[in-house]
């Protein structure tokens, strides 16, 4: 079975982005995917901004993101960018702490000029951080996203684009899963 790791990089407390990312976890949990979220916020504050990789907290995120076998990588947009949350703990990984890995981008925002973050800002980082794939990503407006109690409503253009992004995410771990070897990066390009 496949882990997955799926990281909210959203800062606020009650988050749409948040919510998302939550119930994008519990779909890829349908497919048979071991998931863990992390919420970036809920990090200890001084050494993530410290880049502190020595703090039990941001150690355990770091070995997570290494056994992971692959990630979901949320945030809202901010100023054409992914979160500063998200960036300051990017930038406490390791050189290749993605090397090998497929990751999934999924930004919300405002207006649909947003959807250049994805390939402008977050796809270069996660590229330098070695991610052998990076699906395309998605992009979700911030309207499309209804928060009812615990529950994630979609609007209905939004609900069929993302959910295939996310069933390629996990066609592409299980392929992976099912190759030997770990040459599974050739196979699936």
């Amino acid at each position: 079975m496949t882990s997955v790791l799926v990281l909210s990089g959203s800062p606020s407390a009650v988050s749409r982005t948040a919510a998302l990312a939550e119930h994008l976890a519990e779909r890829l949990r349908l497919h048979s995917h071991t998931v863990r979220t992390i919420r970036i916020r809920d990090l200890p504050a001084g050494p993530l901004l410290a880049a502190d990789a020595t703090d039990p907290a941001l150690a355990a995120v770091v070995e997570a993101i290494g056994e992971a076998d692959g990630l979901v990588v949320t945030s809202p947009v901010y100023k054409a960018a992914y979160s500063g949350v998200l960036k300051t703990l990017l930038d406490l990984l390791p050189q290749y702490a993605l090397a090998g890995k497929a990751v999934l981008p999924v930004v919300t925002g405002g207006s649909p000029a947003h959807v250049l973050a994805i390939d402008y800002a977050l796809r270069p980082v996660l590229s330098a951080l070695g991610a052998h794939h990076i699906l395309p990503g998605w992009f979700v407006l911030d309207t499309h996203i209804q928060l009812i109690g615990e529950d994630v409503v979609l609007a209905p253009e939004t609900t069929g684009p993302l959910y295939e992004a996310v069933d390629r995410f996990s066609e592409t771990l299980h392929a992976r899963d099912s190759l030997a070897g770990g040459h599974w990066t050739a196979a699936i390009r």
